[in-house]
């Protein structure tokens, strides 16, 4: 197959622990040519969609040094060329997140090249349809008491009611903007008018849940099943964030038999979406996020527990392709 990441810089790319870099390995390694193209190289060019494209060769560890820690050591890339989305078998939308308009943008683009024959995985409109936040609504079985409001008088009732609640913002990542508000309620009316801008934005609202000490834990949805391992991202002391961005620590383990209750009821409902890869967070018994842009922690599983998280993914990647492909040849 030719497949095609859309990604942030490769050069930004830490090589030990980077989801995106882990399917590419295994992509490679089944004999896949890669391509490579940033979210700003996708046009629109008389009515076809292109990617300004190129080719993606991986280097040995030997042919490079200080491999994947910020500069361009283990990859080489060929000159750029224009190259309509649909000729490449697979496509991957791997940029990080912030979902801003120009992410959306990008969305409306992959969507007009599926109906010109591209294979988007995951599905754009399934990406813009799905707030990794505000999804969990969608199964309200499995969350903590929520709240989503710019009303400030909400926000202040439900910790009236809950005393002890998380506040964050509907598109941080990487625990950007969480904040927990204690039962004296310090500092509630800043945090609303700051991460609220004044009532212009709105915030979620979420009790808090004291097994976050444990990990929050990151779920994988691979096809529309489970990987058998989450990673518990452990808050460091102080911290109620378990992000490893914020500085948790990775701890792999087995699926609880909640967590497999969980994943196993999302896992063929989001699949059927168009979501071939999906990231659950679970803290304790409580789904907090879907999430659906660029989810990670492939490696750090692989690493911890020796199960091939990314040649499931690719597993299901070419199944996925070959379905489609019979589809329209039928």
């Amino acid at each position: 197959m030719r497949i095609l990441f859309i990604t942030d810089p490769l050069e930004t790319f830490k090589t030990y622990k980077d989801s995106t870099y882990a399917m590419m390995v295994e992509a490679a390694s089944r004999g896949h040519q890669l391509f490579f193209c940033l979210q700003s190289q996708l046009s629109l060019v008389g009515g076809a969609v292109e990617a300004l494209a190129q080719r993606l060769h991986l280097l040995d560890a030997g042919e490079g040094n200080d491999h994947g820690h910020g500069h361009d050591a283990w990859f080489r890339l060929d000159a750029p060329a224009a190259t309509p989305v649909p000729a490449f078998d697979a496509v991957l939308m791997r940029k990080d997140p912030p979902f801003d308009m120009e992410y959306v943008t990008s969305t409306w683009l992959l969507e007009l090249a599926e109906s010109q024959g591209a294979n988007v995985f995951n599905k754009p409109q399934a990406i813009r349809d799905h707030s990794e936040k505000v999804a969990i609504a969608q199964f309200p079985q499995f969350i903590t008491p929520t709240l989503v409001t710019r009303d400030a008088a909400r926000i202040r009732a439900f910790h009236a009611e809950h005393r002890d609640i998380i506040v964050k913002p509907l598109d941080g990542m990487g625990g950007m903007g969480v904040f927990r508000v204690g039962a004296d309620g310090m500092n509630l009316g800043a945090i609303i008018e700051t991460l609220g801008q004044n009532g212009v934005r709105t915030l979620m609202a979420q009790r808090y849940i004291p097994a976050i000490k444990d990990g929050d834990k990151r779920i994988l949805l691979i096809g529309g099943e489970p990987v058998p391992y989450s990673l518990a991202r452990v808050p460091m002391a102080g911290e109620v964030r378990g992000n490893l961005a914020a500085g948790g620590t990775g701890r792999a383990q087995p699926l609880s038999e909640r967590d497999r209750e969980i994943a196993q009821t999302l896992a063929p409902v989001l699949w059927q979406r168009g979501l071939l890869l999906v990231g659950l967070d679970v803290i304790g018994d409580y789904l907090t996020e879907v999430n659906v842009t660029s989810p990670t922690c492939f490696q750090e599983i692989m690493q911890q527990t020796g199960f091939p998280v990314a040649g499931m993914f690719v597993d299901a990647l070419e199944r996925a392709v070959a379905a489609r492909a019979a589809t329209k040849g039928s």
